[in-house]
């Protein structure tokens, strides 16, 4: 995307083509203005659509150009965080509600892809929340009694049957979320974004947003060639957000996340490496994630940058680590590097903010887009539609601060992560 082989990798060489548009270039109406065209903003798109209104969505760049195009591809329920530390985090009446609407967003997102046949490598099998050592098979016990708590269908499996399902003896255990699964990101922004277009909605990318200002009780929305005028804004651009929308990525410390995509897998190795074909990611401070895409390519992923000597560095130690995991892979190559910027709130909660009267967005999914992405879009789209207040949504509305000590945190987390990853030969 945008000549870069790194942004993107594997997802854009494998995913369907974006529906074509074009930038705005006219001055228009509308009664929703949408900057950002992840998961979010095209959520929110389809949903409004589909009850009506008239909505403009501008995306800078392209569809899924942010996370929404970059990310491993796991379908998850809920946060990074374990439920009553949601509660600990947002208070008892919103994190309840939190963890029941993202508990049933896998639920959302396969239902949005069914009934717009979006063709995206969807698949349904559940996650695995591999425990590293003694102390991971520990945190995942709590997560499992957590979630059992709430009637998840979740359940820890033992060391072996974790060994049947991954294909490795290095894991303690495992916890499997069957509300979870994987898909193609890039392949599910895009059909979004051809759904939304159906349904009524204006699509526009390479169109940024250089100015929104309130002028009585509408929005001025200015675009380099374009102008809208529109009663609701809503702010979906995340931790790549710029011009008048900045504060979004400012707000947040920005951990870098990389992925590698190895050569199409034979038939006997596909039959000993996740044969369930689950998204698995572990319990490591400085975590590991993998799994399988349609050609039988096992997309590998860590923390880390592939830039300033990161490239080599993270490669380097992603052989070794899949060497140690899967011996018949030694000597393996990749076919596909890429990218991008995950968005952590100093609370690990995303938050929702007031941009100015009948504007809003949210920000901060701290690693977990796909779900939470497509929840909040419709969350906000029921808002604007009248069907929920404020005081009804799963967050509180919060303030906007620059995120302490942001620059640094986000040099020492790309430095981190090539460090630890130079000196590691181990999972």
């Amino acid at each position: 995307m945008l000549n870069n082989p790194r942004s993107h990798g594997l997802w854009e060489a494998s995913a369907p083509p974006a529906p074509v548009t074009v930038p705005l270039e006219e001055t228009i109406q509308a009664d929703v203005a949408i900057a950002g065209g992840g998961y979010a903003g095209l959520s929110c798109a389809l949903h409004l659509a589909e009850a009506g209104k008239s909505v403009v969505l501008l995306e800078a760049y392209e569809f899924g150009f942010g996370g929404a195009g970059r990310n491993v591809g796991l379908i998850n329920a809920g946060l990074w965080l374990m439920p009553d530390d949601v509660l600990a985090a947002a208070g008892q009446t919103h994190g309840e509600r939190l963890l029941k609407v993202l508990g049933e967003g896998p639920a959302l997102v396969m239902s949005l892809i069914d009934r717009h046949n979006i063709d995206c490598e969807l698949n349904r099998k559940g996650t695995l929340h591999c425990a590293v050592g003694a102390t991971g098979l520990k945190e995942l016990r709590q997560r499992e009694t957590q979630w059992l708590k709430r009637g998840a269908p979740v359940r820890l499996l033992d060391a072996q049957e974790t060994a049947d399902r991954v294909g490795t003896r290095a894991y303690a255990g495992a916890l499997l979320d069957e509300r979870a699964g994987t898909l193609q990101p890039l392949a599910y922004a895009r059909g979004l974004a051809r759904a939304a277009g159906a349904a009524g909605s204006r699509l526009h990318t390479s169109t940024p947003v250089v100015s929104a200002e309130r002028i009585g009780v509408r929005w001025d929305i200015r675009t380099p060639r374009g102008h809208i005028d529109a009663q609701w804004l809503v702010v979906a651009t995340d931790a790549y957000g710029r011009g008048p929308f900045r504060d979004t990525q400012y707000a947040q410390v920005r951990l870098p996340y990389f992925n590698l995509a190895t050569q199409p897998l034979d038939a006997a190795t596909l039959a000993t490496i996740l044969p369930g074909k689950e998204g698995v990611w572990d319990t490591k401070t400085i975590l590991s994630s993998f799994r399988l895409d349609r050609s039988g390519r096992l997309v590998f992923g860590s923390v880390g940058a592939l830039r300033h000597g990161g490239a080599a560095i993270h490669k380097g130690w992603a052989r070794r680590a899949l060497t140690r995991l899967f011996p018949r892979l030694a000597g393996i190559e990749f076919d596909h590097e890429w990218y991008g910027q995950i968005g952590m709130t100093d609370d690990a909660v995303p938050r929702l903010h007031n941009f100015g009267p009948e504007a809003v967005g949210v920000f901060g999914y701290n690693g977990r887009g796909i779900s939470p992405g497509t929840v909040f879009g419709r969350e906000l789209a029921l808002l604007i539609l009248g069907e929920k207040s404020p005081a009804d949504l799963p967050l509180p509305t919060s303030g906007m601060k620059p995120a302490p000590l942001r620059g640094l945190k986000e040099l020492y987390y790309e430095a981190g992560a090539q460090i630890a990853h130079l000196a590691s030969n181990r999972i």
